[in-house]
């Protein structure tokens, strides 16, 4: 079956999966939740009367959320976020809409707007009330609107979204409403926001405990009927009780396994019934799993003793910016799902809850992360400022949010938080420094010693305490560049799972550093690649920038995508793997980084812009590297060769091969061997030859037995001729195209740069990339450059009627397909 027919037999799992989470039973008279993204006028500019219920913004313009202003702007070197922070513009941003709701008795109605997130700084008003503020733009929040809304006539949200202050994230962050809103109505006694909690449990042999426990607003004082059904896949009842008690334990017998292979989810339906009749009701995802971390021998789930293979993500999506779209996450997490990924770490912040939606139904096990930095500041206007005030509330949001997910099973109180030392102060570097001298180590006299806790250990086990007054069924780390056990986060014992960021030479010691404790590679790798550029010789390791406080310059702005770049505090791929594969202590890892994604371009500066060091690159192109794991992590067979085959007559090319479930490769250049290779031992990750290039093909065959078992055939390619346009992924009602510069015979022009204009019906052009890591194109356009030969294209469907897209560049024929 090729990728295609995959992903379309995909893409029906993707539908059903959708529909499981978000189309819950929910009885209409007892409560209705509206998605409230439609229909909202937008004006990048602030003036202090936009909040009154009567001002005019009729000539705002008009659009649906989520929505990520930032997105649609120009780079520049001087947008005040940095490259570190994408480039990308800031500001201050309103939104305003308008809208009835129908005439009830206000003392039997309790209306709610819930923000899956804002990006940062929101203030909201209905009708011209301030109903609060939220600083931190990765949370999720929610305001009684009962006292103010107009039963029966019109009222109008406005929302204020302040991201002026720059810098203040390591990271492309957005701007905007970039998660979706909904709009919440129930009657007066109801189930509080996230008040459902339920944990299955196993006792014994295949008996399991599901208890549930059940916050209710509940101002009248009423005595209500509880009732908490339990149903699998098929909707079929496995357990109910009814009872007053808010805390009640189902009982079940050999319930199907949530596992990484076979996601088995339920669902927990929870009613109030009052006088007979059910005034509210929800549904809660649950799952039946049983997993530890262990000393000795790592993490085991279900009995299996297993490696979490996790990679960490940002939360943007390309070219689409931060603007949560579901489609596009899914397509992240199926090329994730095929390279032999488990897991995934909220990289540093409360993810979006469709992400974890997702994780619940497709297998990956998640590290739910809140913060990048308490109290002491990694950039100028972080969140730093926000700590003191906010914390608390920040992370009992997160954890009663989140806490039912089963894919979660592990909690991380922050990242490199500079409170690891006693003092570190960033303050005088640029962001761009400061993204390096964190990891690149503290002096020894920061550390902690004796047996007093410092103020930053007792933080610690604040920050714990938090977590476990909500939760005690999960570990709690924190992702720690400092891998002494003198940190002061490790010195405080609260953390039950150690976590290091790099340093996979230290490995070694961590049995002896940190007796009786379980381990995992929080953040690891951090190598350095460009897809479809390639450093010669290929054995030669190039560490960029060599040290933190010489950047890095190369006229080419590109990484090698061979397995040989890495930054100053990591390592390549195969070296950490290495260490994780053989370490049975050794949990797994959390690779940086899965994608690439926006902003922090080490080793450069501007224009410079995004990410090197994803395995996917930001327009969803893998790089050579996701093949290795692939390799490792799979069943699959893989057998891939690289690199392309245009260069010079006599330049000598270093072929690299990963490959698996084969005995030996052998490779020929215009049909004359050069060698067969075989991996001596499980410490080998690749085969390579060097060979003198001549134009015409090389090939790989792959055997088992002496018979074989499979060949890749890579050509010299002509000019380029033509377009070819292939679908990488489709959604519900998103489109993701590729577009390839190809020669008359179909090969990839590898080097070629073309401008490709795309034209469609029925849909619209809502994203073009290339994966270029320093280009300054505008990622919201109709024409992308092609980038060694590739461009992606993303459409947005506008009706029902089938979509044609188009695609034309000087010089090459034009093409279409029908999607």
């Amino acid at each position: 079956m090729n990728t295609f027919s995959r992903l379309c037999n995909h893409r029906i799992g993707w539908a059903s999966i959708f529909l499981f989470i978000t189309i819950l039973p929910i009885s209409m008279s007892a409560r209705k939740v509206t998605n409230f993204d439609s229909g909202w006028r937008f004006m990048l500019a602030d003036d202090k009367r936009m909040s009154d219920k009567t001002f005019d913004d009729s000539s705002w313009r008009l659009l649906d959320l989520p929505h990520d202003w930032a997105i649609e702007g120009d780079f520049s070197a001087g947008n005040p976020s940095g490259a570190g922070g994408g480039a990308l513009p800031g500001g201050v941003g309103w939104y305003r809409k308008s809208f009835r709701v129908e005439s009830a008795s206000p003392e039997q109605k309790h209306m709610a707007i819930r923000f899956d997130g804002v990006y940062m700084n929101s203030t909201v008003w209905i009708n011209g009330h301030k109903l609060g503020t939220r600083p931190y733009g990765y949370i999720s929040f929610e305001y009684d609107l009962t006292p103010f809304i107009i039963w029966g006539g019109e009222n109008v949200i406005a929302v204020k979204v302040d991201n002026s202050d720059q810098p203040n994230s390591r990271w492309y962050s957005g701007c905007g409403i970039y998660r979706h809103v909904w709009l919440v109505e129930t009657s007066l006694l109801h189930i509080d926001t996230w008040g459902v909690f339920v944990m299955p449990k196993k006792i014994k042999g295949d008996n399991w405990q599901v208890p549930v426990n059940v916050v209710l607003k509940n101002s009248e004082g009423r005595q209500p009927m509880i009732r908490n059904t339990l149903l699998d896949k098929n909707g079929r009842i496995v357990a109910r009780q009814e009872s007053r008690s808010v805390s009640q334990t189902l009982m079940v017998r050999r319930p199907m396994l949530w596992s990484v292979s076979t996601p088995n989810v339920y669902k927990l339906k929870t009613e109030i019934i009052l006088n007979g009749k059910v005034v509210d009701e929800e549904t809660t995802i649950t799952a039946f799993r049983e997993f530890r971390f262990d000393a000795s021998s790592g993490f085991w789930l279900n009995g299996r003793n297993m490696k979490i293979n996790g990679v960490c993500n940002h939360h943007d999506l390309g070219c689409l910016g931060a603007a949560l779209n579901e489609d596009a996450l899914h397509r992240q997490l199926f090329k994730l799902k095929e390279m032999g990924v488990n897991a995934i770490r909220c990289s540093h912040n409360p993810p979006a809850p469709e992400l974890l939606n997702l994780c619940d139904t497709m297998g990956f096990i998640v590290m739910d992360e809140s913060f990048d930095m308490w109290r002491r500041k990694k950039t100028k206007n972080d969140y730093a400022r926000f700590f003191d005030e906010w914390h608390e509330r920040d992370l009992t949001d997160m954890v009663l949010r989140d806490r039912n997910h089963p894919s979660i099973m592990i909690w991380s109180i922050g990242n490199e938080v500079l409170e690891q030392w006693s003092s570190a102060d960033t303050d005088a570097l640029t962001l761009e420094q400061a993204n390096l001298i964190l990891n690149a180590g503290q002096d020894a006299s920061k550390l902690a010693h004796g047996s007093e806790l410092s103020p930053n250990s007792l933080l610690t086990i604040h920050l714990v305490d938090i977590i476990r007054r909500l939760d005690t069924s999960r570990p709690i780390t924190a992702g720690c560049n400092e891998p002494s056990p003198n940190n002061h986060l490790f010195k405080s014992g609260a953390l039950n799972l150690i976590g290091f960021n790099y340093h996979h030479e230290m490995i070694n010691d961590v049995p002896k550093n940190f007796p009786g404790k379980p381990f995992i590679m929080t953040e690891s790798v951090s190598a350095l690649q460009t897809r479809g550029f390639y450093r010669m010789p290929s054995d030669s390791i190039f560490v960029m920038p060599e040290r933190w406080d010489r950047p890095y310059t190369d006229p080419t702005m590109m990484c090698s995508a061979y397995d040989n770049s890495h930054a100053p505090w990591s390592s390549t791929h195969e070296a950490t793997w290495d260490v994780v594969k053989h370490k049975p202590y050794c949990s797994g890892q959390f690779i940086w980084t899965g994608w690439d994604y926006i902003g922090e371009p080490t080793p450069y500066g501007f224009p410079a812009r995004s990410s090197y060091f994803g395995i996917i690159d930001l327009a969803g192109f893998p790089k050579d590297a996701y093949y290795m794991y692939q390799s490792e992590w799979t069943n699959k067979p893989v057998l891939h060769l690289f690199p392309h085959w245009d260069w010079l007559p006599g330049q000598t090319i270093d072929m690299w091969c990963y490959y698996s479930r084969a005995d030996e490769v052998e490779l020929f250049v215009n049909g004359k061997s050069q060698g067969i290779r075989r991996k001596p031992d499980s410490h080998t990750y690749h085969v390579s030859w060097r060979v003198q290039y001549e134009p015409g093909e090389v090939m790989v065959v792959a055997r088992t037995n002496g018979k074989e078992t499979g060949r890749q055939i890579i050509r010299t390619s002509g000019q380029p001729y033509a377009i070819r346009l292939t679908t990488d992924y489709i959604g519900k009602d998103t489109y993701f195209v590729n577009a390839e510069v190809v020669d008359k015979e179909g090969n990839l022009c590898t080097t070629a740069e073309n401008d490709i204009v795309f034209s469609s019906d029925n849909a619209e052009i809502i994203g073009v990339d290339n994966g270029s890591q320093f280009s300054t194109e505008r990622f919201k356009a109709n024409h992308r450059k092609a980038f060694f030969g590739r461009c992606l294209v993303v459409l947005k469907s506008k009706s029902p009627n089938p979509i044609t897209l188009r695609a034309r560049s000087i010089g090459l024929a034009d093409t279409q397909i029908n999607l």
